[in-house]
């Protein structure tokens, strides 16, 4: 398979497992910081998983990972987050960490890797047609405040992803069942015989409306 935004580059619903197979093109990762920029979903509120495809078998080394804003002229800013003890071991393949990292939604972000150096040159996937790539030369970590880069590519990607989680779905009523409070995952009233969904509950508290219940599906008719 080739490397595609949104699947096994930037951010991802779920983890890639195969090998991105991508012969456009490819990046040295030991010695340098590389990063790969994406817009993070309208629901997504956090990074569970960063991880990138290392081509190629080389020695043991430390790598970091971490995640930058945009400085929004093609090039990451700050750094928000990092996990800065990490073993690359010797083989090829996805080299993965979990992290609870909170982001916004629909925001640009750049999601980044350290290597230290090898002997052997370590490779990452990279292709065009996406939100941009940079590069720092001579680098020992993810540095905080990226720079200047001495690469960009707006065009560019990496193998880079990050699996994020959306919000919390559910209606806002629980009830409680032997001391556990539980969320109801819907309300619905018979009318005629008819089961129909109830949008919302109020109560009335100090002569002023609060709202007790909204949205969700209704449960299913006895």
């Amino acid at each position: 398979m080739a490397l595609v935004l949104g699947t096994n580059s930037g951010f991802v619903a779920e983890a890639p497992v195969a090998d991105p197979n991508e012969d456009w093109g490819r990046a040295t990762v030991d010695s340098f910081s590389n990063a790969t920029m994406d817009t993070s979903p309208a629901s997504a509120v956090k990074i569970t998983e960063i991880g990138w495809w290392c081509y190629n078998a080389t020695e043991e080394a430390n790598f970091e990972v971490g995640l930058y804003s945009d400085a929004e002229n093609g090039e990451p800013e700050t750094r928000l987050f990092v996990e800065d003890t990490n073993a690359k071991g010797t083989t090829a393949g996805w080299k993965r960490v979990t992290v609870d990292w909170e982001i916004s939604g629909s925001t640009n972000y750049w999601l980044a890797v350290q290597c230290d150096n090898v002997a052997t040159s370590t490779r990452i996937d990279a292709f065009w047609n996406a939100k941009g790539r940079a590069r720092l030369n001579a680098q020992t970590s993810l540095i905080s405040d990226w720079g200047t880069s001495d690469y960009t590519d707006p065009d560019g990607m990496l193998a880079i992803y990050a699996v994020y989680e959306t919000a919390a779905t559910g209606t806002n009523f629980q009830v409680n069942v032997g001391d556990s409070w539980k969320e109801v995952p819907g309300i619905a009233v018979n009318i005629g015989d008819t089961w129909k969904d109830v949008d919302a509950i109020q109560v009335n508290i100090g002569d002023t409306w609060k709202e007790a219940f909204s949205g969700g599906k209704g449960p299913v008719a006895p």
